[in-house]
């Protein structure tokens, strides 16, 4: 890697201001803003419009379907598989 052209990788705390909720991570933004975090460290601090805790269509974990047993229902009401004409 050539040194000097990457910018700096460190942590910044992200705060949602609309949801009253911040997170901390490493990124490359910078910002003229600073924050005292919960360990007392001082973090840069950059304010965002929306996250994840003010999305109006976040909805939680996902989750994940059992496709498996819809198949086996419709192949036991509806005939199942093909025809071998």
């Amino acid at each position: 890697m050539t040194s000097g052209i990457h910018p700096e990788y460190r942590p910044v705390v992200f705060r949602d201001r609309a949801a009253d909720f911040a997170f901390l991570t490493r990124s490359t933004a910078t910002s003229d803003k600073n924050i005292e975090w919960e360990d007392g460290n001082v973090y840069p601090v950059i304010d965002v419009e929306i996250s994840y805790a003010s999305h109006p269509f976040y909805t939680g974990p996902q989750r994940v379907l059992d496709t498996a047993g819809r198949v086996e229902r419709f192949e036991r009401r509806y005939g199942g598989g093909r025809s071998k004409e």
